[in-house]
């Protein structure tokens, strides 16, 4: 039994007899249909894995799926800011986020429609209504209410400061791109000097800063959470100038590898430039406030909901 996740039920399977190779039984926690669409998440496995993302799935069945089991260790608090790490973890999301998802799976190599005829809607602001939506009034226990009332701010000024930051990061011109959307430490798996990202429930296209910044998050940890080991600004610099490379490197449209800030001012530059890194880290940072906010409020109803022995409302 795998104990670190925070919305499902994880167990590792072998018959020894037979092999050492180990598949995973994932048990969907209880009401996380409410937050995750599951038939989204075993296409996104099917498709991250054609694409050498993912895991294999093996089977789904009604309350859970089963797959791949991945060797490696997943990544700490400490890890996630190796030299030997962090590299790798700034180019394979920079390979993720370059990834085309254009055609049915029956079509071409897996790969889906976007939905929105060529048009990339990211998921952000639908998903956080649909979240909001699902925040409890009160708690149906008092101890739980009471914390509530005393730590958390009224459903109408979530929706306020959720609203505040809508206006103010659609106007920042964040590319949308095919994000994990959910790239905390314990979704990352190295060994070998390679890194594999697991658990797509919720995958989607989303902006490019919000998987970055929500990543960034993640290095406070989760149990104990300690903000002071949120990346600095030069190790910020130096992930973001890894990360533009090899999204330049990869990105399928040529016109967006060459340095906008360049070209309005007559100059041609298809490198990474201090500019574009300083753009970026703005990007990154003012995201990381909604990644903050979007967890925050799917704490809530995990907090009414889950059956997991995790304070949701700490």
């Amino acid at each position: 039994m795998f104990t670190d996740g925070i919305t499902n039920k994880l167990v590792g399977c072998k018959d020894a007899s037979v092999s050492d190779e180990m598949v995973l039984v994932r048990v969907y926690g209880q009401k996380t249909d409410l937050l995750i669409d599951r038939a989204a998440e075993t296409r996104n496995m099917k498709v991250m894995h054609e694409a050498g993302y993912a895991p294999r799935l093996y089977a789904t069945f009604e309350n859970g799926l089963v797959y791949e089991f991945i060797p490696g260790v997943v990544l700490t608090t400490e890890t996630v800011k190796s030299p030997f790490v962090y590299p790798l973890v700034a180019r394979m999301l920079a390979q993720m986020h370059c990834l085309e998802l254009t055609k049915p799976p029956s079509e071409k190599n897996g790969m889906v429609e976007n939905g929105h005829g060529g048009q990339r809607e990211p998921f952000l602001w639908k998903k956080a209504a649909s979240f909001m939506e699902l925040v409890p009034v009160a708690f149906q226990e008092s101890e739980k209410q009471a914390r509530y009332k005393k730590l958390i701010p009224s459903k109408e000024a979530l929706h306020n400061e959720w609203a505040m930051l809508q206006k103010e990061l659609q106007g920042i011109g964040s590319p949308v791109v095919f994000c994990h959307n959910d790239l905390l430490l314990g979704n990352v798996i190295y060994k070998d000097n390679k890194v594999t990202f697991i658990d797509y429930e919720y995958a989607d296209y989303n902006y490019q800063a919000f998987d970055i910044g929500n990543h960034f998050n993640e290095f406070a940890g989760v149990d104990t959470v300690d903000y002071s080991l949120y990346p600095s600004r030069e190790f910020q610099m130096a992930w973001l100038c890894i990360y533009l490379e090899a999204f330049k490197e990869n990105y399928p449209i040529k016109k967006n590898n060459i340095c906008q800030h360049c070209m309005k001012e007559g100059e041609y530059c298809d490198s990474v430039c201090e500019r574009e890194v300083n753009e970026l880290y703005i990007q990154v940072n003012k995201f990381s406030l909604a990644s903050n906010l979007f967890w925050g409020i799917w704490a809530l109803i995990q907090a009414e909901h889950s059956t997991i022995d995790f304070d949701f409302l700490g």
